[in-house]
């Protein structure tokens, strides 16, 4: 159970609906993992945040960010690790185990420069180390799922580890031993369950194309509450591009999003490229694991909130006429949407400042539940940015999200949003 303590203090700018409080107002420069993972342990006494050592660059090979243990009943912090395998969006995909003593991050030995999960107890210091990477923890906190982290920046800077360039592994064509790897939390025990080669068998525009005349990727890797079923995102690029690496700002990335047992079986392409021509982001699970929500981009107007079946059934928009936006997930109240905005989004207010949106799926009418900066100066890059990410806690009643008070620094708060819930 979350209990916040009098230490923390209060965000009461722009008169938030919910009780808010900043949980990293010391050094700043902090950021939760994602929208689809709470920041909260098990228990919900503590936080685990990522530090970063500067605001104003990306990091370069080697560069060290602090994973920082929050204690939310006492109101304390302590720095328990340091970490070389990490970017701006995600830091190092900070992720809790099945309990308080486990906490999984990526990090990178800079001597061999290859990357590895580090399984850390945070109240004890007591650290091991398994092979591969992590992008989401299980709801169980038994098994990771992740593409390979060393090859994310190919697509898009933000998400994976930082090697040197020429340690940076290149996909030509769909390689057969790289994909979605579960890996075993207690044993260590890593396993290839859906190869790429075994994903473009199921891309319509691949099966009769030359597919050396591309570069293929996984990405995002995401576990329905329920455990028995994930989201797995393959990308793919014409290799005559350029550009090497952050495919995504050129536009020349093409997205499949697919769904799979943890096993590998059960494959299904449930929003194949074709549905993407608008644009589109930030596909999640349903509370009830079997349908996916996104933003899609299938109006002349912008971006809708769309719902599909895990097999790619149904595809439509929940509203014709409601925006879409940010990192939106569904309430298992069936009623609500929770999501965010990006800065330059026509639901931002203009002044670098953006809502927490609360959109009731019954009447269609929404409200602002926190208004919140996320500008920091400078800012070249677009991977520098400040998404706020607000994700549920395990009872869906607390959220974390990012954002900036005035002071040119990402810091780290959390939302009761038990007024809003009844």
């Amino acid at each position: 159970m979350i209990r916040i303590s009098d230490r923390f203090p209060r965000y009461e700018q722009f008169d938030p609906k919910v009780p808010v409080w900043c949980i990293t107002p010391n050094a700043g420069r902090c950021i939760h993992r994602f929208f689809d993972t709470p920041p909260f342990s098990p228990s919900g006494r503590y936080a685990a945040v990522l530090r970063l050592p500067f605001e104003d660059r990306l990091p370069a090979p080697g560069d060290t960010a602090q994973v920082v243990l929050i204690d939310l009943q006492e109101g304390g912090e302590k720095v328990v690790a340091e970490t070389r395998g990490w970017e701006t969006q995600m830091g190092a995909n900070l992720n809790w185990g099945p309990d308080d003593h486990t906490l999984l991050f990526n990090d990178v030995d800079t001597q061999t420069w290859t990357g590895h999960v580090v399984k850390l107890d945070p109240l004890t210091g007591k650290a091991a180390r398994l092979d591969g990477g992590i992008y989401q923890a299980s709801p169980d906190g038994k098994w990771i799922s992740s593409s390979s982290m060393e090859r994310m920046r190919r697509t898009q800077y933000g998400y994976g580890i930082v090697l040197p360039d020429e340690h940076t592994p290149r996909n030509l064509g769909a390689p057969d031993d790289d994909g979605l790897f579960i890996t075993n939390v207690e044993t260590g025990e890593r396993k290839l369950v859906f190869s790429l080669a075994d994903a473009v068998k199921l891309i319509p525009e691949l099966v009769e194309a030359d597919l050396e005349q591309w570069e293929i990727y996984g990405f995002h890797s995401k576990w329905n509450p329920q455990g028995d079923r994930l989201i797995f995102t393959v990308r793919r690029f014409l290799k005559r591009h350029p550009e090497r690496f952050d495919l995504l700002s050129h536009g020349a990335l093409r997205f499949d999003v697919f769904t799979i047992r943890p096993d590998g079986s059960d494959p299904h392409n449930a929003v194949p490229s074709i549905c993407w021509i608008r644009g589109g982001h930030h596909i999640n699970f349903f509370p009830d694991g079997k349908n996916l929500s996104m933003n899609l981009g299938a109006f002349a107007e912008g971006l809708r909130f769309y719902r599909v079946g895990y097999d790619g059934a149904g595809l439509r928009p929940m509203h014709y006429d409601v925006p879409g936006s940010g990192h939106p997930t569904i309430h298992p109240d069936g009623r609500h949407i929770l999501t965010d905005s990006y800065v330059g989004e026509k639901v931002a207010f203009g002044d670098g400042t953006v809502p927490l949106r609360w959109v009731d799926r019954e009447s269609w009418r929404e409200q602002t539940a926190v208004r919140i900066g996320v500008v920091t100066e400078p800012k070249p890059v677009s991977a520098l940015r400040v998404d706020p990410h607000p994700a549920w806690d395990r009872s869906w009643r607390w959220v974390a999200f990012n954002g900036v008070m005035g002071d040119n620094t990402r810091r780290v708060f959390v939302a009761d949003f038990a007024p809003l819930l009844g």
